[in-house]
């Protein structure tokens, strides 16, 4: 319910989530939760309140695209993300505590998947592979639960 009020507040016209199905199961939850939440913004009889007590208004956003993550998923579409690479990378690498930094390689720590530095290898080849389909250096691949359209084309690569 607390997802549906944040929904119907900010009235997303797009949302991107987790994938529905991933190798950290918190992630195919939230991704679950998240389609889940954005459908059931739209329906009247689902009542949320707003922090003024005042009940909403029923909206549902335009689009859901869940984000391909660990597993590899084929995706429905891919965005071009090569302007914003490198702050999806230090996006990630701020996160010290879960992946290889550089300055976190304490021996003594357990290593895990994602704290080996041939992680952020495999992350980037993923994004150099789904760039490669339309010709950008580096992609972002989504799924989508409805058949995607466009008005013209030509805006197609």
């Amino acid at each position: 319910m607390a997802i549906i009020s944040a929904i119907r507040k900010y009235q997303p016209e797009i949302v991107i989530t987790n994938a529905i199905t991933d190798r950290h199961p918190d992630h195919g939850r939230a991704g679950q939760l998240v389609n889940e939440a954005c459908f059931l913004s739209g329906l009247r009889k689902v009542e949320t309140k707003d922090e003024n007590n005042h009940v909403q208004e029923a909206f549902r956003p335009r689009l859901v695209l869940q984000f391909v993550q660990d597993y590899y998923i084929k995706p429905d579409v891919v965005i071009d993300i090569t302007d914003y690479y490198t702050i999806k990378e230090k996006s990630i690498l701020a996160y010290k505590t879960q992946f290889y930094t550089g300055e976190n390689t304490n021996p003594d720590e357990p290593q895990t998947y994602i704290s080996n530095p041939d992680f952020m290898e495999s992350t980037a080849a993923r994004a150099r592979e789904f760039g490669r389909y339309i010709q950008a250096k580096y992609a972002e691949g989504f799924t989508s639960k409805k058949i995607l359209g466009v008005d013209d084309l030509f805006d197609l690569r």
